[in-house]
């Protein structure tokens, strides 16, 4: 059963922000090509919501987290079963502080 898949204003910046930095050091064909696997990514959530895995802060877990993890980011998302909706709230590089990332939420 297809989700709806919304991102909040937050994910959004993080994402600019890791497209940016990969413009800046790789070029914008690079930044382009990540843009658009976020993106997909993203959005395979809404056919595929339990393809993250629970986080393996038991924080984050309890807080209702899923985490998909991607080849160098991780998408961080809560699922609403009642709505059909999916909510991503982060993304991030594997190699940041997540946990004080979200926690920040």
């Amino acid at each position: 059963m297809k989700y709806q898949v919304l991102r909040t204003d937050k994910a959004d910046a993080m994402i600019r922000k890791i497209v940016l930095y990969i413009a800046e050091r790789f070029g914008p064909e690079v930044a382009m090509k990540k843009l658009e696997e976020l993106e997909d990514a993203v959005q395979q959530l809404g056919e595929h919501p339990l393809a993250g895995t629970d986080p393996r802060y038991p924080v984050l877990k309890r807080q209702g987290y899923k985490v998909l993890i991607l080849e160098k980011d991780l998408v961080f998302y809560k699922i609403d079963e009642s709505r059909k909706l999916i909510t991503v709230h982060a993304v991030t590089d594997q190699q940041q502080d997540y946990l004080s990332i979200i926690r920040g939420l």
